[in-house]
């Protein structure tokens, strides 16, 4: 007689098996209505799920965070049945689900069109109205073999050959539509009623470039429609803001197949990244890092001891001279400890904070690349501080500090934090994983956040804060982090003299803002679209000349702007005034000054704000007061990132 406990603690005793639908029909018609799956001692499953023993049960409905899931996979399977109606000849690989939706991998002799995505979707409305149910079985993996060999779904045939020999093998039916699959399902198709396939791609069989390329089919799922159009509308304004159409747009930076991965920065773009740079350069300052420069070539053998060549080899660039092997570093922090070890510290000397501006180079896949979000050679605001135990929680805390205030001043207000523990491929004991782990969640105690704990994603050397920052259309990008290092110092034989004269080895704190800066300004471009606020960009203000009477002085304004430390420069074309206001406006200029001969003979400026606001005359003074209070301001509210996308 097995015994159910619900979620609110509540138990009910049944005389026999039973299925979880079968609770749910018994708990109300309203709840078996409504559920989709269940959830037993926290795994996942179906409705059909056979309850034999003493379990703790949730039952899944469209309220429960795992429901989209659940939604997401089954229609990956709505997908491949509607593919299989349409085109029978078309065979069945994989459909997982995917942030924000799910895929479908087909082998076909012909390439599906846009075209056909309509017609496929349309296929899928069609059999989810039919409210089929879908049933599990389970067969023997050798049956399940002959079973898809004979179907002509040699894919399928395959995976399941790579099962162990004896085992038994899941199957899913709806229809005419059978799949090989580990569930969970809902009960039938009429549970899925939000859906649209979104693009095609390309994919190699098991991720292997040698095997045959295949035909994916991206789609997203939701529970209610208006999240699915909230979501398309999000894709929508991304696309607008993609960095490197702006980036190519404004004249910012580009790639070329002679360097993949690399940016070749343009004097606009460059004028973005050292202002960042400098900016983070004075945080530097202002909190106690004394600036470094470490090789960007080092030997092997301090790869090997740092513990990068055994865990991190695949992603880094090597090269031999003289019968020796270096690698260009991936990161900065074995170069630090270096620098540490030149001196003999004191304990007096903790904590002991180290930044680079260090130029980093990963092997990535070509694959993975992806503007400037995803590049092989980066710079970043590495930070490293070497300090006591005793020390790590005020500097844990301390940093937290700064991080928030350095997002606030580029424009980011909502901030998440995640506590990345222990990977499975990791250097250190437990014991001293321990430590580690322990001292960051007292140092986030003692901040007043809250934060979400993300087991398995540190780094192979320490558990690691992240921080994570939401953008003007809401998506999310990880860019902070602070992480606890006890092993590296070890390692490379760093030492400093404590309190009693022993030598013992400093903990070591790998720290970033904002991580890459290449990254991150790809990340500022798309949150304010390219209309970057004042103090970050490129160009600040343009002055336009309408005559060439007043073409003279639009010099003059120009140079005393440009005294004034502002980026200004002058337009002298012989165009219509209209015209280069128009050409202007479409790169973004924060302010655009106008000069003719009223305003020559006034000693004046006509200014218009980016967003085409006419602020009217007014003196040089006065402007350069306005350009003066925005800067200090950071972020003004004609650049923010909910600007107009032209």
């Amino acid at each position: 007689m097995p015994v159910v406990t619900l979620p609110d603690g509540s138990q009910r005793e049944y005389p026999a098996p039973l299925t979880i639908a079968a609770v749910a029909s018994s708990i109300g018609a309203g709840l078996a209505k409504a559920a989709l799956a269940g959830k037993v001692d926290d795994t996942l499953v179906d409705l059909s799920y056979l309850i034999e023993r003493d379990i703790h049960l949730a039952i899944v409905t469209e309220k429960d965070p795992e429901a989209l899931e659940v939604i997401r996979h089954s229609c990956a399977h709505l997908l491949a049945y509607a593919v299989k109606e349409l085109y029978p000849q078309a065979q069945v690989t994989i459909g997982p689900v995917v942030e924000n939706g799910f895929y479908y991998d087909f082998a076909y002799t012909k390439s599906f069109t846009p075209e056909d995505l309509i017609l496929i979707e349309k296929k899928m409305y069609e059999l989810a109205k039919l409210d089929e149910p879908v049933v599990r079985s389970v067969m023997p993996r050798e049956s399940a073999i002959t079973y898809f060999e004979g179907l002509g779904e040699h894919y399928k045939a395959e995976l399941i050959a790579s099962i162990a020999q004896g085992e038994e093998v899941s199957l899913y039916a709806q229809g005419r539509f059978t799949d090989l699959c580990r569930g969970p399902h809902i009960p039938s198709t009429g549970k899925l009623k939000v859906f649209k396939l979104m693009k095609l791609a390309g994919a190699y069989w098991r991720g292997d470039s040698k095997n045959a390329m295949l035909q994916r089919i991206y789609g997203t799922a939701w529970i209610k429609k208006e999240d699915q159009e909230a979501h398309l509308h999000m894709l929508a304004e991304a696309e607008k803001r993609d960095h490197r159409k702006l980036g190519k747009q404004l004249d910012l930076f580009h790639f070329q197949e002679e360097a993949p991965g690399l940016i070749f920065w343009h004097p606009k773009g460059w004028s973005i990244w050292q202002q960042v740079e400098q900016y983070m350069r004075k945080i530097y300052q202002d909190h106690g890092y004394q600036e470094v420069k470490a090789p960007q070539i080092l030997d092997r053998s301090l790869w090997e001891k740092s513990g990068h060549w055994e865990n991190y080899q695949e992603h880094m660039f090597t090269t031999e001279s003289e019968n020796r092997t270096y690698a260009l570093k991936p990161m900065n922090c074995p170069g630090h400890v270096l620098i540490f070890n030149s001196g003999l510290h004191s304990y007096r000397d903790l904590p002991l904070r180290f930044g680079e501006f260090g130029q980093c180079v990963r092997n990535e896949p070509s694959g993975a690349l992806h503007g400037l979000m995803r590049v092989r050679g980066f710079t970043q605001d590495d930070g490293h501080i070497f300090c006591t135990e005793n020390q790590i929680q005020a500097e844990v805390t301390a940093f937290d500090r700064v991080v928030r205030s350095v997002y606030q001043d580029f424009g980011f207000t909502e901030v998440m934090v995640k506590l990345a523990l222990r990977p499975e491929k990791r250097v250190g004991s437990d014991l001293v994983w321990d430590k580690a782990e322990e001292a960051l969640r007292s140092a986030m105690l003692l901040s007043g956040e809250p934060w979400e704990e993300l087991p398995g994603e540190g780094a192979f050397y320490g558990p690691k804060i992240e921080y994570h920052l939401k953008d003007s259309i809401g998506r999310s990008w990880q860019c902070g982090t602070i992480q606890v290092d006890f092993s590296m110092p070890t390692r490379l034989g760093a030492e400093y003299v404590a309190d009693d004269n022993t030598r013992k080895a400093p903990v070591m704190l790998h720290r970033a803002i904002v991580g890459s800066l290449e990254r991150f300004i790809g990340i500022l471009i798309e949150n304010h679209a390219g209309a970057m606020p004042l103090w970050l960009a490129p160009s600040q203000a343009i002055v336009m000349n309408i005559s060439e009477n007043s073409a003279a002085y639009a010099q003059q304004v120009v140079q005393i702007l440009k005294k004034q430390g502002f980026r200004v420069s002058a337009d002298l074309r012989n165009e219509k005034i209209t015209y280069k206001i128009r050409d202007h406006a479409l790169q973004k200029i924060p302010y655009l000054v106008v000069v003719g001969d009223k305003e020559r003979d006034s000693n004046l400026v006509a200014v218009r704000a980016r967003g085409g606001a006419d602020l009217g005359p007014m003196s040089i003074e006065a402007f350069e007061k306005r350009l003066q209070e925005e800067i200090s301001k950071k972020v003004s509210s004609s650049s923010q990132g909910s600007a107009v996308v032209e």
